[in-house]
């Protein structure tokens, strides 16, 4: 038989007739192999294992694609079966919000929580069957998301808040709410559903909110539990019977109910009411924030699918948000937000004249707060630039600290000042201390507390000079400048804030908004009662 030639330039190979020593399927020391033909087999032998390896790697890589697809099928197929949903905007004659891009356009979502408890107003007791199937908002907060993927802000609205509010029709009678020239924001939800509150909040801010998450009651104490705990500051301990909060002075984990009770309690922090609830709501969320960024879990995609599960039961969002691929875009587009570009603020607010026990919008503040978010500005972009911090242990430039103010017209020498260490640097007392002893308060003594925020200045009766003086030389502004009848002498709380150098540092939200960036680590003050 004639052999094929192989072609011009191909290496010739001589393969030994059948039996030959150089057979490689015969001899003591060659290498056993067969073919079904009567072609070579030594050379080529390897060939058969390669193809079997990479139709193995296949079939694994194939099962592996179908049950990804099975998973994520059977995971959007039970989130999709979870979620309840209610009509997006319930007012006669005001406009729907457009349809967006979950994925790139600005984006306005309104987070309701719902007080369904019966009982002390709401308080926390009981278990779900203490419900009574209706309420109003025991949290009200608008999250928007920017079109850049920079910013995210979130807007407490206190439950006492008295606005305007529309008409709603009623989804299940068909029958129109009484618009009202003030009313109390949380009961809009009574008129008809969440969709009546997006109603008065779009009246509100001028904004067309594009969608809504009302939570029930159990969301927060699954989700706390779902992501092992959040970590939570108080300055003294709490004890509260209403809500059933309690915990040690310091840093602790809360889950489940303690979580829920956190967010809840009306008595525990601040000034014993709403806006002291709100703050510690707002750390609540910033340390879960950090929590979630740390540990990776926006892109872990089954840890993702199971926060989802529990948010979903407990959810219902408008016809717009019910699909759970919108959800996880959202969760897609917080991922990668700095976290101190997450502003969590509460709208400026001010006592009612007619009642003091009532809130009503501060409008001349709350103004550039909701032109920031009808423009798709974030918070924290036009922040103001801290002066530089001294290292630790020197003497800082005079020049980071503001304008010296002219010599005081009283003697320093005599005003007896507590220098109040609440940083977590145990030296910087004795740093603030020397500060006030070159300015000529030789009575100036510390005293180590627990940590806190913000720097203040208190000051008892004939030393508010003194006080103003302290005050003008670290850059503590005029609302952290506080009388005390009781006192005697001046206070110096050195807070985060002043937790280096000799000034201040202006937050990234400036004086005019109470709030916190999710990077800031607040521990809450007690309302003492």
């Amino acid at each position: 038989m004639t052999r094929r030639q192989p072609p011009e330039g191909a290496d010739r190979v001589d393969v030994p007739p059948s039996g030959a020593s150089g057979d490689p399927s015969v001899g003591d020391g060659g290498i056993s192999g067969t073919t079904d033909g009567d072609g070579p087999v030594g050379r080529h032998l390897g060939h058969a294992p390669h193809h079997r390896g990479l139709k193995i790697t296949a079939l694994v890589m194939t099962t592996l694609i179908v049950a990804t697809v099975a998973f994520v099928g059977v995971q959007v197929f039970r989130l999709q079966s979870n979620v309840v949903t209610m009509p997006l905007n319930l007012a006669e004659g005001q406009e729907s919000a457009l349809p967006v891009d979950s994925s790139t356009d600005p984006l306005q979502i309104l987070i309701l929580g719902s007080d369904t408890r019966t009982g002390n107003s709401g308080d926390f007791f009981g278990d779900e069957s203490d419900s009574s199937g209706e309420g109003n908002s025991d949290v009200m907060m608008l999250l928007t998301l920017s079109a850049d993927r920079e910013n995210v802000t979130v807007v407490s609205f206190p439950r006492d808040l008295l606005v305007p509010l529309p008409a709603c029709v009623n989804p299940d009678t068909g029958r129109p709410s009484e618009a009202q020239e003030l009313g109390q924001l949380n009961a809009a939800l009574n008129e008809g559903g969440p969709g009546c509150t997006v109603a008065a909040i779009n009246d509100l801010t001028g904004l067309s909110v594009d969608h809504f998450m009302m939570a029930g009651f159990t969301a927060v104490s699954e989700l706390s539990s779902e992501v092992g705990g959040v970590e939570v500051c108080v300055q003294e301990p709490v004890d509260d019977e209403f809500s059933g909060l309690r915990l040690p002075a310091g840093t602790s984990e809360v889950e489940g109910d303690q979580a829920l009770a956190f967010l809840r309690t009306r008595h525990s922090f601040g000034d014993g009411g709403d806006i002291g609830r709100i703050a510690a709501q707002q750390s609540f969320m910033a340390s879960l924030a950090r929590k979630v960024r740390a540990e990776g879990t926006l892109t872990n995609l089954p840890k993702l699918y199971s926060i989802a599960d529990v948010v979903t039961r407990n959810l219902t969002v408008d016809e717009g948000l019910s699909q759970p691929a919108e959800i996880l875009k959202i969760a897609d587009r917080l991922k990668d937000v700095d976290l101190g570009n997450m502003a969590f603020v509460t709208v400026p607010v001010q006592p009612w004249d007619q009642d003091p026990n009532r809130l009503v919008i501060d409008e001349a503040a709350a103004a550039p707060l909701f032109d920031a978010l009808r423009e798709d500005r974030g918070l924290t972009e036009e922040s103001a630039v801290p002066s530089a911090p001294s290292a630790p242990g020197t003497t800082p430039d005079p020049s980071d600290a503001p304008a010296t103010p002219e010599a005081p017209a009283f003697d320093p020498a005599s005003v007896p000042l507590l220098v109040v260490n609440a940083t977590t640097d145990a030296g910087r007392a004795a740093e603030v201390q020397r500060l006030v002893l070159e300015a000529g308060y030789t009575q100036a003594t510390t005293f180590e507390s627990v940590p806190a925020e913000t720097t203040l200045v208190v000051y008892g009766p004939g030393y508010d000079a003194a006080a103003a003086d302290v005050a003008t030389r670290f850059g503590v502004a005029t609302p952290n400048v506080i009388a005390d009848p009781g006192l005697v002498g001046v206070q110096v709380q050195v807070g985060a804030d002043l937790a280096t150098g000799s000034a201040v540092v202006v937050p990234p939200l400036g004086n005019e908004l109470d709030g916190q960036t999710a990077d800031q680590i607040t521990c809450q003050a007690s309302s003492g009662l």
